[in-house]
Order: C-alpha cells, then structure tokens, then sequence
C-alpha cells in the first residue's frame, strides 16, 4: 500500500461563524474522503464534527461539500483528486450550520410532513394490492432515494433564496408527490386530494425550472427531473390549460 501527504482544508464553526481551517494529512490508496476526516478526527482534530453512519452511500448521512460540489464523502474517492490538489470540505450550504460539517436538516422532515401519505384503495385488504409490472418500476426509481438531501441543498430555488423555502418543497419532495400522483393504487382522489393541483399549490412546483442539477448530484442516478419533476408539470398544466380537460370539467360541473 502506498501513501502520500494531501493538503486539505475543512471548515471549521458553529452558527455563530467560522472559516477553513488546513491540514496535512495521510492518505492511502483506496480511500475516500470520510476515511480522511476520521483521520483528521483521529490524530489531529479530535473535536471536528461530521455526520455519518453506515460509509457505503446506502443511509445519506456524510452529505458535504467537497471542493464546492455537494458529494457523499463516503462515496468520494480520493483517486478522483490529483495528489497535489487541495482538497476542500464544507458543510452543505443550503441548510443552517450546527457545528462544522454538521448542518440542520430539519426543513427537510417539515417538507416531508406536509405530503400526504399513501391513500390505500377502498375494499382491497393488504396482501390483494395487484398492479403491472411497469407501473412497479416507474415507482421503483424514486423509492431508490436515501434522502441524503443533495437535490435539496443543490437546487438553488432554495440554495439562492431562503424566502423560497416556506412555498418550496424541493426536488426530493415534489419526486414524492409525483411517485404517489402515479401510482395506480392511490385512492387520495377518493379522500378529496388532488396531487397534481397539490404540487402546484401547496409544494411550490411552478418554481422549479428544470436545471436538472438535482438529477446531477443524485448519487441513487435517480432521473429526478426527466421521470417525476417535468411528467408532473405536464400533468399539471394538462389540467390546468387543455380545453378538453376544461369542457370536461365544465360539463360534470354542470351534471352536479
């Protein structure tokens, strides 16, 4: 195994400020860099937070910033960097700081209150749930995401404008929205809940102008904005704009 001195700088702080901090420190072949801020942690450091859990980009809690691009450190292979590259790690920038790479998530699990829930169909019991097999796999893809909150913090409707975030759900939540709208077995319809109009309405859609930087980032590869963001603002403008769907609207109107 062979090793090699890297240059790396880390910020440091709290809410009430900081900056980066540098350091030399060890790095061996096959690492990423979560392994090199535990060194950090381990011989030079002893006091640097950093999230983390299971370091194999399966839970999504070592999200940071590293040299300005939102990554998995656990995912992030040192091999990616020229060996004399400064290598920098920041916290994600769209969400308040706790304390060096730490940030407050919470606006997050606020989002993900504010969607309604799966509606099961009316007279079908758990187990007798039959759908296609292409119906399966539309929903698949977007059950890959382990919320680690990268489309979040890249997608600068929120990362640019913090006035956003109250009419915002983000690109995680609206792929929610859109995963629920398309299910076969969602009876929210039924419960007086339209999805389409609710990601409109109440998840901030309009604002999304499909940059794709959420798809960018995804480390799942999951088509955030091509599978879920741009059917669903088609979906909604379909229903909003299309003279058919206008008349037909008028007519049952007229019916009821």
């Amino acid at each position: 195994m062979t090793s090699y001195t890297a240059h790396f700088k880390v910020w440091r702080g709290d809410t009430d400020g900081g900056g980066l901090r540098d350091y030399e420190v060890e790095v061996n072949d096959g690492e990423v860099v979560l392994d090199i801020i535990h060194r950090l942690q381990a011989t030079q450091a002893p006091d640097l937070a950093v999230r983390w859990n299971c370091k194999a980009g399966k839970c999504g809690s070592c999200s940071a910033e590293v040299n300005g691009r939102p990554r998995l450190m656990c995912m992030t292979r040192m091999s990616v960097f020229s060996r004399d590259e400064t290598i920098t790690v920041t916290p994600m920038r769209t969400f308040p700081v706790v304390r060096d790479l730490v940030t407050d998530v919470s606006f997050n699990y606020t989002k993900a209150r504010e969607v309604p829930a799966f509606v099961p169909p009316k007279g079908v019991a758990p187990g007798e749930y039959r759908m296609a097999q292409v119906d399966v796999e539309r929903s698949q893809e977007f059950r890959k995401c382990i919320e680690c909150y990268l489309c979040q913090n890249v997608c600068h409707v929120v990362r640019d404008h913090e006035e956003n975030k109250e009419a915002y759900a983000g690109p995680r939540f609206l792929m929610r929205v859109a995963e629920l709208d398309m299910h076969p077995l969602d009876a929210a319809a039924d419960s007086g809940i339209d999805r389409a109009a609710s990601a409109q309405d109440d998840h901030g859609l309009g604002l999304c102008n499909i940059t794709k930087c959420c798809t960018e980032v995804c480390p799942e590869h999951i088509k955030i904005t091509d599978n879920a963001l741009i059917p669903m603002k088609e979906r909604v403008a379909d229903r909003k704009y299309d003279p058919l769907v206008w008349l037909g609207n008028r007519i049952k109107r007229r019916g009821q």
